[in-house]
């Protein structure tokens, strides 16, 4: 049995360590596209733009800055993930996503609300990202057209 083990790819020990890259920024090429929406958003004025939470209350518990989250939600729009509990696993998973938010994982009711708190500007950083080419082209990289998801259809 064990001779015939030896012909099949084995997998790895679950409990060995490894020498993974301990950097992030190892695992993101540098044409990945959340490399786009982290300079957009990072050029954005946000307090401008009427975000709640630019600036940080003086009691309670550390929230997380506005850009965080609308990295969190720009990269849902782009990849076609819309549930806050779906971008709260991804923020714990994806390696794309623990880049962009630099390991943060805000919880789905963080999400949510932020998206409910922040509409009108939301809709003004789309109207920002619409003039920016470098995030049209960003768009294009990872979202099929409206036209084209609809034609696709059977």
């Amino acid at each position: 049995m064990g001779e015939l083990m030896r012909r099949f790819v084995e997998q790895a020990d679950r409990g060995q360590w490894t020498l993974l890259p301990e950097c992030l920024d190892d695992f993101i090429d540098e044409s990945n596209p959340v490399r786009v929406i982290d300079v957009f958003v990072d050029a954005l004025d946000l307090a401008e733009m009427s975000f709640e939470g630019v600036e940080p209350a003086a009691t309670g518990r550390p929230s997380y800055h506005p850009s965080v989250l609308l990295k969190l939600y720009i990269y849902g729009y782009l990849n076609l993930v819309q549930s806050s509990r779906r971008l709260e696993r991804e923020a714990g998973r994806n390696v794309e996503v623990m880049w962009l938010l630099g390991r943060l994982a805000p919880d789905h009711k963080t999400i949510a609300d932020f998206r409910k708190d922040n509409g009108p500007a939301l809709r003004k950083v789309c109207a920002a990202a619409s003039s920016n080419s470098a995030v049209r082209w960003a768009f294009s990289r990872r979202r099929a057209s409206p036209s084209m998801a609809a034609s696709s259809k059977p």
